[in-house]
């Protein structure tokens, strides 16, 4: 049986994800880092649409904590692979560059590039070996055009655009296409902080956008409709940049 797998699933977009792919079919996995509570009340939910769903507690930020819990997960399913994967786990710690501590450039970094690639690496050979596999990475606007404030995260969403471009013509041979969304305002818990009612004034649809939507793009570019598209950077911001 083919799996799903969302890092940073439990809230936010990866939350909506899961829901939606678990809603076309497909058995979840969802992977969080601490927040017991939202990881089973999201799979809860999938469980009472009718769905599928499963934790992997682990960091991706950490190689050998996702190495061993993928390990575990398929001594487990001896007879599944993991065919879909979207990469959303990120952090943001915003401050002007002058001020960043190196605490905040390295866990940023850690969490949504290197967990990028401890992850996506650790799951290549099987869909390379069954000559499938959709892959997805949240990147941001952020790393489109760059957020004063935000250069750590710019960075590291501005790499995993360009990374995601580099692996989708590695992996376009084996029938395994990769993607990238592109969100701008979101609502979810990692914008909860910011000032709404001043930033909708700055996107063309004056509102921010919601998880379920992002949601749906993932779904489009994971399925049989999308099989013809990788390597590219789906914009979803409400016409904020283009």
């Amino acid at each position: 049986m083919k799996y799903a797998l969302v890092t940073g699933g439990s809230r936010g977009i990866g939350r909506a994800v899961c829901l939606r792919l678990a809603a076309m079919g497909l058995p979840v996995i969802i992977n969080y880092v601490s927040n017991d509570a939202a990881a089973q009340e999201t799979r809860a939910d999938i469980l009472a649409q009718g769905g599928s769903a499963e934790l992997l507690k682990a960091d991706v930020a950490r190689p050998e904590a996702i190495e061993t819990a993928l390990e575990e997960w398929e001594a487990a399913h001896p007879d599944d692979f993991i065919g879909v994967l979207v990469n959303n786990a990120g952090i943001r710690r915003d401050n002007l560059m002058v001020f960043m501590q190196d605490a905040d450039w390295h866990s940023v970094m850690d969490t949504t590039l290197n967990g990028f690639f401890y992850t996506t690496r650790r799951l290549l050979k099987n869909m390379m070996t069954h000559r499938e596999g959709r892959i997805v990475n949240i990147a941001s606007l952020s790393g489109q055009k760059g957020v004063p404030g935000q250069v750590n995260y710019s960075a590291a969403k501005g790499a995993l655009i360009a990374a995601t471009k580099a692996l989708a013509q590695e992996l376009a041979p084996r029938k395994i296409t990769v993607n990238a969304v592109a969100p701008g305002f979101i609502e979810s818990d990692m914008t909860a902080d910011l000032d709404e009612q001043k930033l909708k004034a700055l996107v063309p649809m004056r509102r921010f956008g919601r998880a379920e939507e992002v949601a749906a793009l993932v779904a489009f570019l994971i399925g049989s409709d999308a099989a013809y598209i990788t390597g590219e950077v789906v914009s979803i911001n409400g016409g904020m940049y283009t």
